[in-house]
């Protein structure tokens, strides 16, 4: 496939539109490749003769309502720049949508490893995976640490009711991708909004945060927070029952594409560790952990299925999607026991 012609960018009108509005920042010819990886927004490698930047934009075909907002992640990771999080430097936003059809942000890159799948953690071994583990929980916890209004996000969401409407939202989400019977769905969502927890305290919320969402530095440290396309204000456990359900994933979904590279066979610590040393970092009770753990459960089914409904329709890039699908009901079930054995107790 050529360069020029790449699914979603066409690097001639990207071109005029820099050398408008930035004319200093390119030197030379234009060049792109598809970043592998990622299932939602597109994502690609640009080049000139002397910089290498990243180009972020929205899939095509089917768009979920709220959803891969360029601007919203453009303004978040602006807003982190010289905190304790680490983000790429972000250059420009384009919401012009003649130019690629859709708005784009651009950022540097920023070098290091995406640990993606199994083989390539298999290098790191137990004592730098376990290292690796606790940076990445302190790197959530300087996150929720962050006073939003002290980096100009002060009215970037609205925090109270964030659960309730969390639960009501990504249940329209479902509904507008909805193609087939998913049992329990219904259920899960009932329950879900029957027994949502008072949140502890409102922070910047990443919306996706797990390992493969950061870039990794050869002596491993977290060089760069990535994908934050789902920020916004909220509980910051919702951050944490996310990044336990993608911990615990590849035990409990055999074959699944997404967070393939952490397990217990390569030397991760398990996720009730490092809970316990984020809640002495943040001070955040865990007892209602287990009601976040469903709903990111529940978020993720319904993840997977706007994306597994773009694949039917021929609108996916890449590669990876086939499988997605047959984790939905997977989810919802275990979702589902989560919140029974809860509500048990």
């Amino acid at each position: 496939m050529s360069e020029q012609h790449l699914p979603g960018l066409d690097l001639v009108r990207l071109r005029d539109h820099l050398e408008r509005v930035s004319p200093a920042l390119v030197d030379g010819p234009l060049r792109a490749e598809l970043i592998a990886g990622g299932k939602s927004n597109l994502t690609y490698l640009l080049r000139d003769d002397r910089h290498r930047w990243v180009l972020r934009r929205p899939p095509l075909g089917h768009v979920l309502a709220t959803a891969h907002d360029m601007s919203r992640e453009y303004r978040v990771i602006a807003a982190l720049a010289g905190t304790p999080v680490p983000v790429p430097v972000v250059h420009l936003l384009c919401t012009e949508e003649e130019v690629l059809g859709a708005p784009f942000y651009l950022m540097d890159e920023v070098p290091g490893l995406v640990y993606r799948s199994a083989e390539d953690a298999a290098g790191l071994g137990p004592e730098r995976a376990r290292a690796l583990s606790f940076r990445l929980m302190d790197v959530l916890a300087e996150l929720h640490s962050i006073d939003p209004a002290a980096v100009g996000l002060g009215d970037f969401g609205r925090p109270d009711g964030y659960l309730e409407r969390q639960v009501s939202r990504w249940f329209r989400q479902f509904e507008s991708s909805r193609s087939r019977d998913i049992p329990g769905m219904d259920e899960l969502q009932r329950r879900l909004a029957e027994h949502v927890p008072a949140s502890q305290r409102t922070t910047i919320v990443h919306g996706d945060y797990r390992l493969d969402n950061t870039m990794v530095t050869a002596d491993d440290r977290i060089a760069a927070v990535l994908d934050w396309e789902m920020a916004t204000l909220g509980d910051p456990l919702a951050d944490l029952g996310l990044m336990k359900v993608y911990w615990e994933i590849a035990g409990d979904i055999p074959g699944n594409p997404v967070a393939q590279a952490v397990s217990p066979e390569a030397g991760f610590p398990g996720m009730d560790e490092l809970a316990r040393h984020y809640a002495g970092r943040t001070g955040l009770d865990l007892t209602p952990l287990p009601w976040y753990t469903a709903f990111a459960a529940y978020k993720l089914a319904v993840i997977a299925e706007g994306i597994h409904f773009r694949y039917t329709q021929g609108k996916t890039v890449g590669e990876g999607f086939s499988h997605l699908g047959a984790m939905v009901p997977l989810l919802v079930g275990s979702a589902l026991q989560t919140l029974l054995t809860l509500e048990a107790h």
